[in-house]
C-alpha cells in the first residue's frame, strides 16, 4: 500500500478520521480494510469511523464513504458529515454551503468556521416500540431511523447506566433483526434540552456523541410530548452540545437539522508499516 494523506476531527468528542480520496489513490475494494487497520487504538490512529471523499455526480460538490471501526459500512453518520463539510471547505473541494452524497441520500451543509450545520436526508417513520431486559435492566426503547437504524430509551438518570454493557447485550436483540440498532438513553433535562449516551453497533462500544443518535432523540421526543420546543439543545457524553432543529411535525419532517462546531485536531501520512501484521 503506498503513503496517502489523512486528516483526524473530532465532532463533540465522536472522532474520525478522514480521507481525501477524489484522485482515487486509496482502491475502493481496500476502504473497509484501511478503516479497521486506521481505527485501531495503539496500533493505528485511532477512531470511530473513516470517511473516504470521493468525486460524486453532476448534481453534488462531492460524494462519500464511510466505514465503521470493524470495516463494515454505513449508509451516513451526522457527526462525521459536519466534519467533512469542514474539511471540503479547507481543502477547496466545496464551498460554504455545499451538497454532498452519502448511501442515506443528499447532505446539504452550511461551515461557518468552525460551526457546521447540516440538512439530514429524509428521515422515517418511527417502527414502534419495543420492552427489552438485557444486564438486569428492562427499558422500552423507541425505534426511528435517522439514515442509519436507531433506537431511544428514555432514563431519568443516564450517568448510572452501564451503557457499553447494556448496550452491547441489546443492539443485536431480536425486536431490532436483521441489522440491529444504534441505543440511546435519554434524560429530558426540560422542554427544549436532553442528555444523550449512545452505544453505536460497528463501533460496537459507547461513543461519546452522536448526531443522528440525537436527532432520532428529538424527533421522538417531540412527538410523544416529552419537549414542546422545534429547536432542541443535546448534551452529550463528551460534554459538548450539540443542537438539532426540525420543520413541521415530528412524526414526519419536512427537514432536519444538526448543527455544531468540529475540531480539526491533526493532518498526518500513512506510512506502508500501519498494513503489516
Amino acid at each position: 500500500m503506498e503513503k496517502f494523506a489523512f486528516y483526524k476531527y473530532s465532532g463533540h468528542g465522536n472522532d474520525f478520521v478522514i480521507i481525501d480520496n477524489w484522485n482515487n489513490e486509496v482502491p475502493e475494494k481496500d476502504f473497509g480494510k484501511i478503516a479497521k487497520l486506521m481505527c485501531r487504538q495503539k496500533f493505528g490512529v485511532g477512531a470511530d469511523g473513516v470517511v473516504f471523499i470521493t468525486a460524486g455526480p453532476d448534481e453534488v460538490d462531492f460524494a462519500w464513504r464511510f466505514f465503521n471501526v470493524d470495516g463494515t459500512e454505513a449508509d451516513i453518520c451526522g457527526n462525521a458529515a459536519r466534519c467533512t463539510a469542514h474539511l471540503a471547505v479547507a481543502l477547496g473541494i466545496a464551498p460554504d454551503e455545499m451538497s454532498f452524497k452519502t448511501k442515506a441520500g443528499i447532505v446539504e451543509a452550511t461551515v461557518n468556521e468552525r460551526l457546521v450545520k447540516i440538512h439530514l436526508p429524509k428521515i422515517g417513520r418511527a417502527e414502534g416500540a419495543a420492552l427489552v431486559e438485557a444486564e438486569g435492566v428492562s427499558l422500552t426503547y423507541h425505534r426511528l431511523n435517522t439514515g442509519v437504524p436507531h433506537a431511544v430509551a428514555w432514563v431519568e438518570d443516564a450517568d448510572s447506566l452501564n451503557v457499553a454493557k447494556i448496550g452491547r447485550a441489546v443492539r443485536r436483540h431480536p425486536a431490532f433483526a436483521p441489522e440491529g440498532s444504534n441505543i440511546n438513553f435519554v434524560k429530558i433535562l426540560g422542554p427544549n434540552r436532553l442528555a444523550l449516551r449512545s452505544y453505536e453497533r460497528g463501533v460496537e462500544d459507547e461513543i461519546l456523541a452522536s448526531g443522528t443518535g440525537a436527532a432520532a432523540a428529538v424527533l421522538l421526543a417531540a412527538a410523544q410530548d416529552l419537549i414542546t420546543a422545534t429547536s432542541v439543545i443535546c448534551q452529550t457524553k463528551g460534554g459538548e452540545e450539540l443542537t438539532v432543529s426540525f420543520e413541521g411535525p415530528a412524526d414526519n419532517p419536512e427537514k432536519v437539522f444538526l448543527e455544531g462546531k468540529v475540531r480539526c485536531l491533526f493532518s498526518g501520512q500513512v506510512e506502508p508499516d500501519l498494513f503489516l501484521k
